[in-house]
């Protein structure tokens, strides 16, 4: 399943991932298209097999601070949007953790992983043994495996407590202030705290200073003091980048890092990816990349590829949403560079060539698509001329083998007195594009 990895339709940001029996589980925030404000008044769950993560199931509304969708209001002291939850399991019952901007946080329970989740209490504290005002940003909870549960969160300035066995009343004299340093490092702490015990160690996700780079902090206790160790992704590297938060989580084996990415040209409507990481012996991440991947291994180029999975994005282009089956890339302008990582082109060695074909909105400009594979400069294989009109158009390109990048450097096809008219012009809105040999 390629990133985005789940429907067209769907914006789960802020993604916890969790694998409880033979499921992966997705908690999140949940954005709306067209809002100008970040998140909703519900919080949905999906998940899929351990051992088919092509396949993911919408489970509905978990949560809720609103009336609606023939649901009641799981609240009754505030009605603002849902950020942010967490969900642990302990002694056989599921615990969610609900972020509730600008008022008081709360812990649902449910006998069921994916929900829903009834009310269980609001958070209980001496107000010496909470910081961030009560409110418990961007909660994340660690179940230790010998039983004593914790919770890491905050905004500009991490925090920690630890929880009675209710899972929601902190243990009075357990709070700690600034677990992550806070301040003007580019490593320092900012919010989306995720806590993970792993090899021995704990960890600490966060979202540092940028707001754009998900880093990670190791220490040998779940309460600390905790090392900066460094980035495991940032979405904004030739990427209309925004704010992120998500989380590792090891499924049959290998090691993701969850997180997501804006759309429809705003620092909302979020999507949730996934990436493949390396936890080295050490304990140490290296950086990864974005990708088009998501949980496969390679892209198919002989497969229809849709537009929206593009992990590059420069120039002013972006992902949006036409309707509800529809996500194109638009605003696509001279200069504009499109890029999907990686294709396995296979060793068929035959032939010469092969067809590149590409779907098009058109916007009254006449436009040139160069294929590049490796890097946005790297080897052309051929050129794509489209016109005005919305169709499919064609090319003959050079016959690669092997795994590639695809790179779709855009120009328009006005080069004498009339080019500069053209050059702010949207040329095109990218729907998909193929391969054939």
């Amino acid at each position: 399943m390629a990133n985005p990895f789940l429907p067209l339709w769907e914006y789960i940001p802020d993604g916890e991932p969790r694998v409880f029996g033979d499921r992966v589980y997705i908690y999140g925030s949940h954005d709306r298209a067209s809002s100008d404000m970040f998140c909703d008044y519900k919080l949905k769950v999906w998940s899929a097999p351990v051992d088919d993560l092509e396949h993911w199931v919408c489970h509905g509304v978990s949560f809720r601070t609103r009336d609606g969708d023939a649901g009641i209001a799981d609240t009754d002291w505030t009605d603002k949007e849902l950020y942010a939850p967490d969900v642990v399991e302990r002694d056989g019952r599921y615990y969610l953790y609900a972020y509730i901007l600008n008022s008081k946080g709360c812990v649902g329970v449910s006998d069921y992983p994916e929900g829903p989740f009834s009310l269980l209490s609001r958070y209980v504290y001496d107000e010496a043994d909470a910081g961030d005002d009560g409110i418990f940003n961007d909660a994340g909870v660690l179940v230790d495996d010998d039983g004593r549960a914790y919770i890491y969160y905050g905004f500009e300035r991490s925090h920690f407590g630890e929880l009675e066995a209710d899972m929601y009343t902190i243990k009075k004299g357990s709070y700690k202030a600034d677990m992550i340093p806070c301040g003007t490092q580019p490593n320092d702490f900012f919010e989306a705290s995720s806590p993970r015990r792993i090899n021995g160690r704990y960890y600490l996700i966060y979202s540092n200073r940028t707001g754009r780079e998900l880093c990670y902090a190791v220490s040998e206790s779940p309460t600390g003091p905790f090392e900066r160790k460094g980035t495991i992704i940032s979405n904004g590297i030739d990427y209309p980048g925004g704010n992120d938060h998500g989380s590792l989580c090891c499924i049959k084996g290998q090691w993701y890092i969850f997180y997501h990415r804006m759309t429809n040209g705003t620092i909302m409507s979020r999507r949730a990816c996934a990436e493949r990481v390396e936890i080295l012996p050490d304990g140490t991440i290296p950086q990864v990349e974005m990708t088009s991947l998501g949980f496969a291994d390679s892209l198919d180029p002989y497969a229809i590829t849709s537009a929206d999975i593009a992990c590059v994005l420069k120039g002013g282009c972006f992902v949006t949403e036409k309707d509800t089956f529809t996500r194109t890339v638009t605003n696509i302008r001279k200069g504009s560079v499109i890029g999907y990582k990686y294709f396995d082109f296979g060793k068929d060695f035959s032939g010469s060539e092969m067809t590149f074909a590409v779907r098009i909105t058109g916007s009254g400009c006449r436009g040139e698509i160069h294929i590049r594979i490796d890097s946005e400069d790297g080897e052309e294989i051929g050129v794509c001329f489209t016109d005005t009109q919305d169709g499919v158009y064609k090319a003959s390109v050079k016959n690669v083998v092997g795994r590639h990048s695809i790179y779709l450097a855009i120009e328009h096809a006005y080069h004498e007195w009339s080019a500069q008219m053209f050059d702010g012009r949207n040329i095109f809105d990218l729907h998909e594009f193929v391969f054939m040999k």
